[in-house]
């Protein structure tokens, strides 16, 4: 299987990798439109910042490509929140392919910003990309900001509030956690993308 991991200048693109290779699968990593269209699977990681990883993306045309594909895709952590409109961090417009903007989670006490460590997923609806993922599975999350519930949440978890943990519209998917970080329940989500019908 062609696997094409968006290489976007995230820190966590090769803990993305190796968890893909110990589901039996080598992926590339790469920013080329054409190994991008031409993969089977494609995954966009990110860590950092809204307003510096799109600014990558359309440095190298691919904020304009990944609208258009028809394969699979899964945007994990800072990915998923690309695939949405917009972010407040640095009122950044986004790819708009999922219906929502990236919000600021509140702090509070005993509540630190960013939200860092293990959580509970939710789903909310039926999913083959969380098939085998137990209701109240824990996912290990790093991130500031978090996208409210909406018509393409899948499942959600809960800090100071609930936010979309799992996210799908269409061939678009994406986890705010970290899959590659997350033990077996990440295992398992990996794994589901990677057999999801075309």
């Amino acid at each position: 299987m062609r696997i094409a991991v968006i290489d976007n200048g995230g820190g966590n693109v090769a803990s993305v990798r190796f968890a893909l290779e110990r589901l039996g699968v080598r992926p590339v990593l790469t920013t080329d439109a054409g190994t991008i269209e031409g993969a089977e699977r494609v995954i966009l990681p990110g860590v950092g910042a809204a307003a510096d990883a799109m600014q990558r993306l359309a440095a190298s045309g691919l904020d304009r490509l990944i609208p258009t594909l028809r394969q699979p895709v899964l945007g994990i952590c800072l990915g998923m929140q690309l695939l949405f409109e917009a972010s407040e961090e640095g009122a950044t417009d986004c790819l708009g392919i999922l219906k929502g903007v990236a919000r600021r989670i509140p702090d509070g006490p005993g509540r630190p910003v960013p939200h860092m460590g293990w959580n509970r997923l939710e789903p909310t609806r039926a999913s083959a990309l969380l098939a085998g993922i137990e209701p109240g599975a824990y996912a290990y999350f790093v991130h500031s900001f978090a996208l409210p519930i909406g018509a393409d949440t899948l499942a959600s978890s809960d800090y100071g509030g609930p936010f979309t943990a799992v996210a799908a519209r269409g061939n678009f998917h994406g986890v705010q956690w970290h899959p590659e970080r997350s033990a077996a329940a990440g295992a398992r989500l990996l794994a589901n993308f990677l057999s999801l019908d075309t």
